[in-house]
């Protein structure tokens, strides 16, 4: 595919598309969100189900009608790309987000951290996000080339947003029956929650997963000190 060439694809398994493909998008920009929104609605690869200028109004319109593919600005106000992926990641009929902004120094990896699908820079060509909707509603990644060797640097990013109260909570010393009581869950969905965090944070046991959190946040508070962008 001509207009991808270049790109890192990360096939994380092919989805058989049987009709138009649902799409939000969402830009802080007036006149790229008319630009795009006519250029997805001549596609008949594509129904453009609503846009948004803000994540606010984003989310407000995926809550109502949910969708396969989202097009978002990284700096959409008020929340932001980051923080809005955040949230989506908790939603169990996510979208997958494909991030549309200029390939400026680390976005593509900070985007693909993140938890988005594809990053597709602005100063490509129109065909190119196109193509990278598809290829992302039939279950692939796609992002120009990055290091994946620095992905993993802060797991702690790669947490949901449950998974971060729970070590915030774990962080306290509580027991599993203390944690199902803090963070209202069973206690069997806790075991759960941790089985799942000890994998992500490449840990064994609470213990470790204690000392990851403490060591992690001193780093974090050492780059603050230092005057050291996060």
């Amino acid at each position: 595919m001509g207009s991808l060439q270049g790109l890192t694809k990360l096939n994380q398994g092919v989805n058989e598309i049987t009709g138009p493909i649902d799409i939000i998008l969402a830009d802080s920009n007036p006149l790229v969100l008319s630009a795009l929104s006519e250029l997805i609605d001549r596609d008949p690869r594509f129904s453009l189900v609503a846009t948004a200028a803000t994540a606010e109004g984003f989310l407000g319109t995926f809550m109502r009608v949910p969708v396969q593919v989202a097009i978002i600005d990284w700096n959409l106000p008020a929340l932001g790309g980051a923080k809005l992926i955040e949230v989506l990641r908790d939603q169990d009929n996510a979208p997958r987000i494909v991030v549309y902004a200029e390939e400026t120094g680390d976005l593509p990896r900070l985007a693909m951290t993140a938890g988005a699908a594809a990053f597709a820079a602005r100063s490509s060509p129109a065909e190119t996000l196109l193509e990278t909707c598809m290829e992302v509603a039939q279950g692939k990644m796609v992002f120009p080339f990055i290091d994946v060797r620095n992905l993993q640097s802060d797991p702690i990013q790669m947490l949901s947003r449950k998974e971060r109260a729970m070590l915030q909570a774990l962080s306290k010393g509580l027991t599993n029956r203390e944690l199902s009581k803090e963070l209202e869950i069973t206690v069997n969905t806790v075991k759960f929650h941790l089985s799942n965090l000890y994998e992500k944070l490449g840990v064994k046991n609470r213990a470790q997963a204690i000392a990851f959190f403490y060591s992690s946040r001193l780093a974090l508070e050492r780059d603050d000190t230092n005057g050291i962008p996060r």
